[in-house]
């Protein structure tokens, strides 16, 4: 896909960070220009997961260019067209809620709406606890925008977690070949 300029977004769900980076490498592989974007949030908190830092050290020797975060640096993907496909994964159920409801206080939502104003497709991998709960309208009503896709997803642990889904991200290059041609990758629920 050399040439196609692929903005992916990281939020704030770090138990799944390890699995992001290695699509994040895998669309490098596939000649992606992969321009990276954090969540206030997934830039500067450390976890259990890992220390932000070392995410970000390690998402920028992949791209081989300096992560975008900040508002001032987010705005400008929409008037000057930063972008062929914007991608959010991991999505957390709080960006879903303010995807939905048009806010755009974070730096992955108002990327999100610059990049959307060029009529250009947003993916979304969710990974969220409250999927089948709180953030299901959320979800149900992206699912209704135009120009938006998702990432194939399903329940993560139905026992432990009933409402819990994550998208399944060895999809990730599937579903971005999709949503550049204007499809979206099926089944979604998986």
């Amino acid at each position: 896909m050399e040439g196609i300029r692929i903005g992916f977004a990281l939020c704030g769900s770090f138990c799944t960070f390890a699995k992001a980076l290695e699509q994040i490498e895998n669309l490098v592989k596939l000649k992606f220009e992969v321009i990276p974007i954090m969540s206030e949030n997934a830039y500067y908190t450390d976890t259990r997961f890992g220390d932000a830092e070392d995410f970000r050290n390690r998402i920028e020797t992949i791209c081989g260019r300096g992560v975008m975060t900040g508002l001032t640096q987010a705005e400008p993907i929409g008037p000057k067209k930063l972008l062929d496909i914007l991608l959010i994964e991991p999505c957390t159920g709080n960006t879903l809620g303010k995807l939905a409801n048009g806010i755009t206080d974070t730096t992955v939502t108002l990327a999100a709406k610059a990049h959307l104003r060029n009529g250009r497709p947003l993916l979304i991998a969710v990974s969220t606890n409250d999927a089948l709960g709180a953030a299901a309208k959320n979800i149900g009503q992206l699912m209704n925008y135009k120009n938006v896709f998702f990432v194939p997803m399903g329940q993560d642990d139905y026992i432990n977690k009933p409402n819990s889904i994550v998208a399944d991200f060895s999809l990730t290059a599937n579903a971005v070949e999709a949503a550049l041609k204007g499809q979206q990758l099926q089944p979604v629920i998986l």
